[in-house]
């Protein structure tokens, strides 16, 4: 545990060392400077994706535009961004203690809501490889390939595709193997790094898989700012919660526990948001 805890403030350390150093080589007399030219075209050259409607409906996906629906994904939005700041942070975790708790519906929805501020660049890297859903719940189709990125055998745009001028989603069409292998190699930090200098995004949202089944998450986290814990109402258990809480908050920052499949609560309530 204690050489796990090492290696993340190591890793954090390393990259707001990174971000210090930047600011301090920009004169803060001098106007911002321009956009990276070459920061947009690589947005630009990435594949664009079409919203489907119907289909979105179907899959819950509803922070895409703003409303009644959308505004608890914007709530979570706004004090997520705060935190981020305040820190100087953007990469951000975002599991479950169980399955089926709907993280990645959660990571979706959340990822549109952030993307609505035309002044973010957002990016989604799904990391459940052994069960990846994230292609279909944003129907889509094709050979997506972020495994492959992050073991460094296909460039980032393989496994990378985008919503609108701001927004993209790094995806897998299929389950791999050896995932937690994959996932604490220096190779995967690696890709991760030259996904962020490459297109620059201003957050970074990781779709993990659920903490309490496989060692995945553990083997990730070193490589992140901070994390979010999706629970669900009426399926995940207070000892569950607990006990993925502890394991989480021992490696990262937990911002917060999203309360998910709420179905009773009143408007008062929090729109179902606990702890966050």
């Amino acid at each position: 545990m204690e050489r796990i805890q090492t290696a993340i403030a190591k890793g954090r350390a390393a990259r707001q060392g990174n971000l210090q150093g930047n600011a301090l080589t920009v004169p803060q007399s001098k106007p911002p400077a321009p956009q990276d030219t070459g920061v947009i075209a690589a947005w630009s050259a990435l594949p664009v994706a079409v919203i489907d409607e119907r289909h979105f409906e179907a899959a819950r996906i509803v922070a895409h535009q703003p409303g009644a629906h959308a505004n608890p994904y914007d709530l979570m939005r706004t004090t997520l961004m705060r935190h981020l700041r305040e820190q100087g942070w953007s990469r951000v975790a975002i599991t479950s203690p169980g399955g089926a708790c709907g993280k990645t519906t959660t990571c979706v929805n959340l990822a549109f809501s952030l993307a609505r501020q035309s002044e973010l660049r957002v990016m989604v890297i799904e990391l459940d490889l052994r069960r990846p859903a994230m292609m279909k719940t944003l129907g889509l189709e094709g050979g997506a390939r972020m495994a492959a990125v992050l073991a460094g055998t296909e460039p980032p745009e393989r496994g990378l595709v985008r919503f609108g001028p701001n927004l993209a989603f790094g995806t897998s069409a299929s389950a791999v193997a050896n995932t937690a292998e994959l996932l604490s190699s220096t190779q995967a930090a690696a890709a991760v790094d030259m996904i962020e200098e490459r297109y620059k995004p201003d957050v970074i949202l990781f779709d993990m898989p659920p903490m309490l089944v496989i060692d995945d998450t553990m083997a990730f986290l070193d490589q992140v700012d901070c994390a979010l814990m999706v629970a669900a109402s009426e399926q995940t258990t207070v000892d569950e919660i607990d006990r993925a809480g502890k394991e989480l908050a021992d490696q990262t920052t937990v911002l917060g526990v999203v309360l998910n499949k709420c179905r009773y609560l009143n408007a008062q309530d929090g729109y179902g948001y606990d702890g966050y």
